[in-house]
This record gives structure tokens, sequence and C-alpha cells, in this order.
């Protein structure tokens, strides 16, 4: 029988499957929720007829691809430009041929990582076309890749390229990674934040272990969190969904060490003031 690529219009997994997939199981899991009107699953040629490409340069080297209308959880795949050879991190969730051609002028995939699976998208399709040699996943999450090939399981730390280097966080998931650029002061941070906006303004930041159930994270996780994020340098975070500046290091520490003071909530701390 032929595998055929399906994706989950609740939250845009791709599975590789015979026939169309009898549930998605990312919004099974605690961390999603459940669509309301049952399962819708199509398949690859479906989504080419039906989505087109955004991008956008919030910042220079970087360019956000996402796709319209808004498909699942409406992941932005973030292309980096390196000396190195470009790095694609996170996935939006279709790539249409104008988006791969415009990743194509500007150099291609060298190198291609995300940091869980809320983040993956059409991580495959990437893979499919630009046969980067290295795909970094977190090792813990191995479970969620089956649409694509990991070539390197990331432990606790990988140089992705110079001056772009993975982090294993866990929390949200147990692979859970975020990427630093440290020559742009950028943390790609997954889900390890969701930061609330005004237009393009941040104005709060929260963390949680599932957004949709509003779970916190233990102690111990948010203390993994603030020893690993709270010693990298940055001003500005890009989640799957969004670029925000500025976010700064000393903007995150306090969210985390408000955490590590009581019971863990999932409330958003407010930016400004002492900032």
């Amino acid at each position: 029988m032929t595998l055929s690529m399906y994706a989950c219009a609740n939250c845009g997994h791709w599975q590789q499957w015979f026939a169309t997939p009898p549930l998605c199981p990312v919004c099974c899991d605690v961390r999603n929720a459940l669509p309301e009107d049952g399962w819708d699953l199509p398949d690859e040629k479906t989504l080419e007829a039906l989505l087109v490409a955004e991008w956008y340069r919030p910042v220079p080297g970087v360019t956000g691809f996402r796709a319209s209308p808004s498909f699942g959880l409406n992941s932005t795949g973030w292309l980096i430009e390196s000396d190195g050879g470009n790095v694609a991190w996170e996935a939006a969730p279709y790539y249409p041929p104008d988006a791969l051609a415009e990743i194509e002028r500007l150099g291609g995939i060298a190198r291609l990582g995300s940091s869980h699976v809320h983040g993956y998208g059409a991580l495959w399709q990437l893979q499919r076309r630009f046969t980067p040699s290295v795909v970094a996943i977190g090792v813990q999450d191995l479970a969620w890749t089956k649409a694509f090939r990991v070539t390197w399981p990331v432990d606790d730390r990988l140089a992705l390229a110079p001056g772009l280097t993975v982090y294993r966080t866990g929390g949200h998931f147990p692979g859970h990674c975020v990427l630093h650029d440290e020559r742009r002061k950028i943390l790609f941070c997954g889900d390890a934040l969701k930061v609330e906006l005004d237009g393009t303004v941040p104005r709060a930041l929260s963390c949680h272990k599932a957004y949709h159930a509003r779970i916190p994270l233990s102690h111990d996780e948010v203390r993994h969190y603030r020893s690993v994020i709270g010693a990298l340098d940055f001003e500005a975070v890009a989640t799957p969904f969004e670029f925000a500046a500025p976010v700064t290091t000393a903007d995150v520490s306090r969210l985390f060490d408000r955490q590590l003071a009581g019971r863990p909530d999932t409330s958003a701390l407010a930016l400004g003031g002492d900032r």
C-alpha cells in the first residue's frame, strides 16, 4: 500500500498513513485541545490547493514563513541565515512552491531542527526538498517524528551552526529545546514561553506545561528552565508563532523567579516598569 501525508486541521501535525488516519495523536495528548467538530485530516494535495505562502523579515537575516489562510496552530517556520549554511528552525504548516523558491533564493537549508512537536509543521517537506545533512530533534521527543527522519538526536546541547546553539530545556515536552542565536541575541524559545502582544509590542510573559489545559510547570522544570535559559544573552524571543522584542534574559528570569517563589501557575507576568 502507498503511504501518503495527512495534516490535522486542528493542530497542523502531519502523519504518514495508508489512508486518512483515524485521529491525531498530538491532539489526543493533554497539551492540546481536541477538535470541537471532530477530525479533519486533509492530504497534501488538498492543502496544496488551499494554502498560499506568506513571509516577512523581523530582523536582518531572519525570515518567518507562514501559510494563509490560518491552518492548524498556524505555526511560523524560521529561516536563519548563517555563514555555515542556513538553518531552518520550526516549520510552517505547509510550504507552497513560492515559499520553497524563496528559501532557495536565500541559500537553501543546510541544517534543520525544531523545539518540539508543536513547531514541526511541514518540517518533512523541507527535508524532502533541501536534504539537509542535519535534522536535529530532542532525543526524548522522537516518538513524534514519524513524518520525517531525525539525523541528529539532541541530548543537552548541540552547536547547530556558528553562533547557533541548541539547548534542551525539557518542561513543556521532555525533549523540548531552544535555539540561541548568539550574534543576533535572539532566543528561538519554542513553547518554553508564551508572549502576549499588544499589536507588535510584548506586554506579558507566561510559561506552561500545557497551554490549553492551563497546567503549570513543576518547580523542578522551572528551575531547569532558569538554569539553561537564564544563562543565555538575548534581547528578543521567537516562538513558533511570533517574533517579540524587546524581551530580555532579565525579563524571562523574573518570570521564572516568580514561579519559584510560591505555588506554580500559568498567569502572565506583565512586562515594563523596572525593565
